[in-house]
């Protein structure tokens, strides 16, 4: 059982009580002050993981209207946004997807085309992961692709961290996902966490395709990049990977011809993604993810128990929690308050302020949740980009969304990185000699489609 980190939990009452007990400052109202309260306490919790993520969350809905921040019904009701619901059809799909052995089938169809050389089994690992990731959350992927690189690193005898090889493979496997990831609406909670802030305050909309036009740069000059760099930081030791070959080769057999599950499974996946592209903007990303998922249940392809199996309920409450403490910020005009308190006095050109929000995120990442990036850091952003003219909301959210989901150098950045690390093949000083690097490179290619690409598709 996980500990509770006793002194953090102590700070975080502390500073909490601190501002709520204090004279409201100048410019801020009482209720913006029990949001400020209740930002700080999650803040210091989300970062130190003194609780559980969802344990945090539920408590800053319960405070929200407890403090006096927002009213009961309007705390509880924030938590039943249409984002949760989407965050939770999506979960289904990707549950009936692991469960039905079509996730698999996936991979093994990746890497059995990339298996001929230490190289290209490499690229089949970062691609595989990458366009799964694209369609299931990225943690997800992680944990289905990890026993099957444990496996090929034990077919290979790799030396656990000594092998440049086994390092290569587990890090192409955790940073493909991570890069995937961001690519589409699926890959990452976060990412409709975002469009539900910017919906909450602006009553503004993204839709799955616009998402997929707007970033798809990004994944695909980053793939290419991590191609470079684990070949040149990770130079194969082997010239053989002939045992991994037959390994997959035996897994594909093992598989069969595809079941009816999986066909079933495959249809509604391709029709929901379908109706997500066509329909969303007029019918909504939830209730066509809810149709999707009660369409499993109707043709049988999925039971209680495996969602049961696969969901992590424990997420689904973070972004209910989350989405609550971002837009009491937002009601209350706490993050007006923070922007003017702390940055009213510096004049920001559109592009530095892109930067520096990019900047924070892609840091503040590497210590705590994406999602929780995206809760504390998105408010803030937004009330940034009305104080500059020339910014839009649409453009502030990208600038927190996009590099708070490009987590490379600690395990605890992201799920992908962690259960990377749990093999035991590279040390936190490999990820980081990489990684780094990688965290640089993807804030250049950001700011580069930020600066040249997004003017050309008009979201200046």
């Amino acid at each position: 059982m996980p500990k509770v980190k006793t002194p953090f939990l102590i700070l975080a009452v502390v500073v909490t009580l601190i501002i709520l007990l204090s004279p409201a400052p100048e410019g801020l109202s009482r209720e913006g002050q029990a949001a400020l309260a209740v930002f700080a306490m999650c803040f210091i919790l989300w970062t130190t993981g003194a609780l559980p993520l969802s344990v945090t969350s539920l408590l800053a809905i319960a405070l929200l209207p407890l403090f006096g921040a927002l009213e009961t019904d309007q705390a509880f009701a924030l938590f039943g946004n249409r984002a949760v619901f989407f965050i939770l059809g999506a979960f289904i799909l990707a549950a009936a997807m692991m469960s039905s052995g079509l996730s698999a089938r996936v991979a093994l169809f990746f890497l059995k085309r990339f298996e001929k050389s230490p190289k290209r089994l490499l690229s089949g690992v970062i691609l595989s992961c990458a366009f799964m990731a694209m369609w299931m959350p990225a943690h997800a992927v992680a944990a289905l692709m990890f026993p099957i690189v444990l496996e090929i690193a034990s077919a290979l005898k790799l030396e656990p961290r000594v092998s440049n090889y086994g390092k290569a493979i587990f890090l192409s496997m955790a940073w493909g996902c991570v890069i995937g990831g961001v690519a589409t609406l699926l890959g990452g909670a976060r990412n409709p966490l975002a469009i539900a802030l910017l919906r909450e305050k602006y009553d503004l909309a993204i839709s799955f395709s616009g998402w997929m036009y707007a970033v798809f740069p990004i994944p695909l000059v980053l793939v290419l990049v991590l191609h470079l760099f684990i070949f040149k930081f990770f130079p194969p030791e082997i010239d053989n990977v002939r045992p991994a070959r037959e390994l997959i080769e035996k897994k594909v057999r093992d598989l069969g011809p595809m079941s009816n599950t999986e066909k079933k499974v495959l249809v509604i996946m391709l029709g929901t993604i379908l109706a997500w592209i066509i329909l969303g903007e007029r019918v909504g990303l939830a209730p066509i993810g809810i149709l999707g998922a009660s369409a499993l249940f109707v043709v049988q392809a999925l039971t209680w128990n495996d969602v049961e199996r696969y969901v992590n309920w424990g997420v689904i409450l973070m972004y209910g929690g989350a989405i609550a403490l971002a837009a009491a910020l937002q009601i209350t005009g706490a993050a007006r308050w923070i922007v003017t308190y702390l940055l009213g006095f510096v004049e920001l050109s559109p592009f530095v302020l892109i930067a520096f929000v990019a900047l924070i995120s892609i840091v503040l990442t590497e210590a705590m949740s994406n999602a929780a990036v995206v809760a504390l850091v998105l408010p803030i952003a937004f009330e940034l980009g009305d104080t500059v003219p020339g910014v839009s909301p649409m453009i502030m959210l990208f600038s927190v969304a996009l590099p708070a989901g490009l987590a490379f150098s600690l395990p605890i950045g992201t799920p992908p990185n962690a259960i990377a690390y749990s093999a035991r093949y590279h040390r936190i000083r490999d990820s980081l000699k990489v990684g780094v690097l990688l965290n640089l490179t993807a804030l250049a290619v950001f700011l580069l489609v930020a600066k040249f690409y997004w003017p050309k598709i008009g979201m200046y």
